[in-house]
């Protein structure tokens, strides 16, 4: 893993300081946040945003990559263990921090192996309907809790349907601030990304719950103290989580694709993604020895760490620091309204459920436009277990891909007793018979041929067996 990347990867300057200090202020509430949604104490967030950021510091490419926890990464973790333990509990806890301990392995295997080009395979139009899908699934989740009601167990839609259909028990309070924190999030965008909205609205909402008399959930006791080392894992877990782990290895991966490129086109600099697979590796095996859950790249917060000046790659690791040692002080937020948690997340993720790009797929393929519906409808039906809808997903895509490329055109007609045959598309084992076929019914039907010409310039590719076939058509034509 030395490859050399041009990315600033100095001794530490006052800017990645400041940076990591503007990071981890964004940082703490997320995490905690980001957790709740994965069905853990909201403190395992914070597990998960020290230790990892500091391992991964040795090895990143991009400076300005932040790890941490995730929207999209922590509700896949919700989806994986929620079938298989109740949530919230120690056992939750440990399968969680498994579950870390898998995407890390399969991500530094991948790394290791040089086989980062992998994070490329997925389509758009299938992560464009599996974001989205995601997105309003996690929207979804944080109703019960805006509600002021307790976290219910069961997917996302059915947490609504039954949130919905318990009026009475419904908590004005908490209402009143989850509408005050999400108006306070989104105007406070207006102010730039290095102001701390949502430290403010962490305050402001620990300040307005005592002032209004809240007594709905919170937050509550958060043990102080460095995170735990653990390796009293549920390894008996593991055949169980093992698919599920390589799944958000590789989807969590794409975001964090995303952010590398990014700003290595923006300042003409070279990124790694086997470097940045090794990385995460190593964050989410961190995370899953020190009480986490599996961890990604944010582009949130990446953005912020760009904005604020950060200059090497050791400004991820002074935020990890920074949340260290805020870890003694994680009193102070145990009151906490979770409404205030909920907002932070659902003003996080509203800028991926974007309808627009979506129909823009129909003008552009209907067919990929298929695809991109399907996926995102099968994340609505299969929640929790999104995994499933996304391998559902590529399935489908491939399967559209597949028929298109079956279907090679030939396009026949007779000059004199010459029969022309002109092939467009691919012709590859599923479309090579067609040929014959073609010919045959062809020579039937005109009768008197002498000669055929078969025209290969329209096609864009010809496989083995393609190849074979075509053997086989010049062999018949010349016994005929």
């Amino acid at each position: 893993m030395t490859t050399r990347t041009g990315w600033g990867s100095g001794a530490p300057t006052v800017k990645d300081v400041l940076s990591a200090i503007s990071v981890a202020l964004l940082l703490i509430p997320q995490s905690m946040a980001y957790a709740e949604l994965a069905g853990l104490p909201g403190f395992h967030g914070l597990y998960a945003s020290a230790i990892p950021l500091i391992a991964a510091a040795f090895f990143v490419s991009c400076p300005y990559l932040q790890t941490g926890p995730v929207a999209l990464t922590s509700l896949l973790t919700y989806g994986a263990l929620v079938p298989l333990v109740p949530a919230g509990g120690e056992a939750f806890v440990g399968a969680a921090a498994l579950l870390a301990l898998i995407v890390g392995v399969s991500r530094a295997v991948i790394g290791l192996a040089k086989a980062g080009w992998v994070s490329f395979l997925m389509s758009q139009p299938v992560l464009r309907g599996f974001t989205t899908g995601a997105a309003l699934l996690i929207i979804l989740s944080q109703i019960p809790a805006a509600l002021g009601l307790a976290s219910p167990s069961g997917g996302p839609v059915q947490a609504v349907v039954g949130a919905l259909t318990m009026i009475d028990s419904w908590d004005p309070k908490a209402i009143a601030i989850f509408v005050a924190a999400t108006a306070l999030m989104m105007g406070f965008r207006y102010l730039g990304p290095l102001f701390p909205g949502a430290l403010v609205v962490v305050v402001g909402g620990i300040v307005g719950a005592s002032l209004i008399g809240y007594s709905g959930p919170v937050v509550g006791e958060i043990p102080s103290g460095l995170p735990p080392l653990s390796l009293d894992l549920p390894w008996r877990m593991g055949p169980q989580l093992l698919l599920p782990g390589v799944v958000i290895a590789l989807v969590g991966f794409a975001d964090t694709a995303a952010i590398a490129r990014t700003y290595a086109s923006r300042e003409r600099k070279h990124w790694n993604p086997d470097r940045e697979f090794f990385a995460q590796g190593v964050a989410n095996i961190a995370a899953g020895f020190f009480g986490g859950l599996p961890v990604g790249g944010s582009f949130t917060r990446s953005s912020l760490a760009h904005l604020s000046g950060a200059a090497t790659k050791w400004s991820g690791a002074l935020t990890g620091i920074v949340v260290l040692v805020f870890l003694p002080f994680t009193y102070l937020v145990s009151p906490l309204p979770k409404p205030v948690l909920s907002a932070i997340v659902v003003v996080a993720v509203s800028g991926l459920a974007r309808p627009r790009p979506m129909m823009e797929l129909w003008h552009l393929s209907k067919g990929q436009a298929m695809v991109a519906w399907t996926t995102l409808g099968l994340c609505l039906v299969l929640a929790p277990r999104i995994e499933q809808a996304l391998l559902l997903g590529v399935l489908f895509s491939l399967a559209t891909h597949v028929w298109r490329e079956r279907r090679a055109a030939f396009r026949g007609e007779v000059e004199g007793n010459t029969l022309r045959i002109r092939a467009v598309g691919v012709l590859w084992f599923a479309s090579a018979p067609r040929l014959q076929e073609e010919i045959l019914e062809l020579m039937a039907e005109v009768g008197g041929v002498k000669s055929v010409v078969i025209d290969l310039s329209g096609l864009g590719r010809i496989d083995l067996s393609g190849a074979m076939v075509m053997k086989d058509v010049v062999d018949e034509m010349e016994s005929a």
